[in-house]
């Protein structure tokens, strides 16, 4: 369980190299040595690096569970292995793909593939999560939603639409939980300095994936539900949320 002062004693990260999801056991390591299992797709050459960075910050086990998104069928082993080692604390979702914005609409198989792995890949563990966190009687989920997904817009249509089926889900997921001991938190970052992101050109607003994980660690430690990084997007999306269709269609995003 989460001790005294706010602090995990095991984390899971589903998307066991996904940059923001290490920064945030980065940040929780800062604070206290803790168990953390990765969940990662087989074969990813960044695993070996984000074990021994881990490892290094003083994390008292890092474990490494194959973990592929689209094969829906093998999730419920895959959750069954993470626990094995004991209650996990907090479950971070963090996996997904961005792709080529104008490819995907053009595009039926990578549009499907982005599809099963942001939505579908992400609602098969929702539900595992929430059935242990249940039974264990207590738990954190995050899940990485994204400001794309609050209204989505043509230059990232299908990405941003998997992502507001995420951010609905998690959202929801969270309702159904109440009173029953887990929690969850949604996230909408804007953009992060990642690999991800690398190819991007830099938009407004654009934040280090430390500046997200402190975020993300204060907004677990007061219960939040439901935050932005950086906060400012808060009134940013309240804004855009309100601009008829033919204006939003000509703005610049």
């Amino acid at each position: 369980m989460f001790d005294a002062v706010g602090n995990p004693q095991s984390i899971l990260l589903l998307g066991g190299t996904s940059e923001i999801g290490l920064a945030v056991c980065s940040e929780y390591l800062r604070r206290q040595p803790v168990r953390i299992v990765l969940a990662c797709q087989p074969g990813d050459p960044a695993t070996a690096a984000a074990v021994e960075s881990l490892q290094v910050q003083g994390a008292t086990a890092v474990e490494v569970v194959d973990f592929d998104a689209t094969d829906f069928g093998s999730h419920p082993a895959v959750i069954e292995q993470a626990f094995a080692g004991g209650d996990i604390d907090l479950a971070i979702v963090a996996f997904g793909l961005l792709g080529d914005a104008e490819e995907l609409w053009q595009n039926q198989a990578k549009a499907v593939q982005i599809a099963q792995v942001n939505y579908t890949g992400a609602v098969s563990v929702g539900v595992l999560l929430g059935e242990r966190f249940k039974a264990q009687g207590h738990g954190q989920i995050v899940a990485m939603s994204t400001v794309a997904g609050e209204r989505v817009r043509r230059s990232n249509f299908v990405y941003g639409s998997t992502k507001a089926g995420l951010d609905g889900f998690y959202l929801n997921l969270g309702e159904a939980l109440e009173g029953l001991g887990p929690k969850v938190l949604v996230v909408r970052p804007g953009q992060v300095r990642t690999r991800m992101s690398a190819g991007v050109k830099e938009a407004p607003l654009t934040v280090n994936k430390e500046d997200a994980a402190r975020q993300i660690v204060a907004a677990v430690a007061d219960g939040k539900e439901l935050i932005w990084v950086p906060p400012a997007f808060r009134f940013v999306m309240m804004a855009l949320r309100h601009v008829p269709r033919p204006i939003f269609r000509k703005l610049p995003l």
